[in-house]
């Protein structure tokens, strides 16, 4: 099976991905694929329960934060492509556009689901949708690229030798 290619040599959006090559993942990683997945709001993913962090926050309403709900849509996906992955690879984040549309107080249980919209070489856009029981909390679209964690691993520590002294 041929890949079809862009001029500048990418794939085309909703190609599936081939084994072969630095960016090479299983082939089964396509648009459509879906997941979910669930989350016990409890007092350390609310907006004071971050305040140890950031004391800004320690006089906030006493509801699910919209950084905790980011990282909890954010673990959803990495779930989600977690088999598709070969040994030694893992996915990061990098882009996410997220409306968090209504709040939600301790003991109420949250959903995420998320679907596979696009894999474009080794990044992989991701629709998201989060509920709780009564209703819609939030939306929007999360990009993740693959990567071969020793490779990233050296690049990122070699950015230690990067450092300016101003």
């Amino acid at each position: 099976m041929s890949r079809r290619t862009l001029p500048h040599g990418r794939p085309r959006l909703g190609d599936p991905i081939r084994n072969h090559g630095p960016g090479r993942m299983m082939n089964t990683l396509t648009p459509g694929l879906t997941h979910s997945g669930t989350l016990l709001v409890e007092p350390r993913h609310t907006v004071p329960g971050v305040a140890p962090d950031w004391p800004g926050f320690v006089d906030m309403p006493p509801v699910l934060a919209t950084a905790m709900l980011v990282g909890f849509m954010e673990h959803t996906c990495l779930q989600a492509l977690r088999p598709y992955l070969l040994p030694g690879q893992h996915s990061v984040g990098v882009h996410v556009d997220m409306d968090h549309t209504a709040a939600t107080p301790v003991g109420m249980t949250v959903t995420a689901e998320v679907a596979v919209i696009a894999v474009e070489g080794r990044t992989i856009t991701l629709r998201v949708a989060c509920r709780d029981e009564a209703g819609p909390i939030g939306q929007g679209t999360h990009r993740r690229a693959v990567i071969d964690l020793d490779r990233f691993m050296a690049k990122a520590n070699g950015r230690t030798g990067q450092i300016a002294v101003r």
